[in-house]
This record gives C-alpha cells, structure tokens and sequence, in this order.
C-alpha cells in the first residue's frame, strides 16, 4: 500500500514538472517598501499630523496625572486626621480616579495606532496600485519586500530592483 502511494506521488510530480515550461524563467521586482513609503509625498503630513496628536495626548496624560498627584498628596496629608468614612471615601476616589487614568493611557495608545492606520491607509493604497500597475507592466511574477532583511539573497539576472520605476509610477499618478 505505501509503495502504491509513492508510486501515485511520484507520477502527478513527474506530470507536474512535465506540464511546465521549462525554459521559462519568472522575474520578479523587488524593493524596500518602507523607503518607498516615507519619500511618498503626503507621508510628512502624516507624521506631523500624528506627532501634533501625540503631543496632545501626551498633554492630556500628564495633566490628568499631575491631578492625581496633587490628589494623593493631600491624601497623604490629611489621613492621619480623617475619619473613617472620609478616608475610605477618599481611598475609593483615588483608586477610580487612577483607573480612570489607566484606561484613558490604554484608549488613547489604541486611539493614536487607529488614527496613523487610518492616515496611512490612502498612501498605502496609493503604493500598491503603484506597486501592481509597474508589475503588470513589467510581467513580473511576483514583487519582493527587502524591508528587515526578509530577503538576503537576490539574484540580479532574475530579479529587478524596481525602486525607481515605482516611484516614476507614483508621480505620474499625481
């Protein structure tokens, strides 16, 4: 039974192999898609756009700890001469206000991450149509990302550093 399964392996391989056109060679592109990215016009906007936003936050987070601080240290001051219920009432304050402050530091985080997905979405777009229009142009079958060393190997008689033609596409759809 094994042997009749390898056999039945080894023909659709052999059919396969056989079915191609060996004398075919793919070339792909490839090129750095964050390098890209960040010369795209609209991309400094963006990240001053974000940078503008965070520093907001930033603002907003400090005030709000700065509050808390000045709130705990009166605590501190006072609870020697609180009574019971006072201190237990100021003890419950202090501890939603600095959960309030928690959750505000956590939605602000998923806030800014949601606001420069969203900025960056249009250039992202605008990239991969550059991106499929210079390949179907070219007849590349693929287009690699060079980005964090993904591919340490390109062999330059198959493949084609497309940079230059990307960036050509992308200021001719401005």
């Amino acid at each position: 039974m094994k042997r009749l399964i390898l056999l039945i392996c080894c023909c659709a391989c052999m059919a396969v192999v056989h079915g191609q056109d060996s004398t075919r060679v793919f070339r792909y592109g490839y090129l750095s898609y964050d390098s890209i990215l960040v010369n795209m016009p609209g991309y400094a906007l963006v990240q001053t756009t974000m940078a503008e936003m965070r520093a907001q936050y930033e603002a907003e987070l400090k005030r709000v700890e700065q509050d808390f601080n000045l709130k705990y240290e009166e605590f501190l001051e006072g609870q020697r001469d609180f009574p019971e219920t006072i201190l237990r009432k100021r003890q419950t304050e202090l501890k939603e206000l600095l959960e309030r402050n928690i959750a505000f530091k956590a939605e602000s985080r998923q806030l800014l991450q949601k606001a420069e997905a969203d900025a960056m979405a249009p250039l992202k777009a605008r990239l991969a149509e550059a991106l499929a229009a210079v390949g179907r142009q070219n007849g590349y079958a693929f287009i690699l990302n060079t980005d964090a060393n993904a591919v340490p190997f390109i062999n330059p008689e198959m493949g084609e550093d497309i940079s230059e033609k990307v960036i050509e596409q992308l200021t001719n759809k401005q």
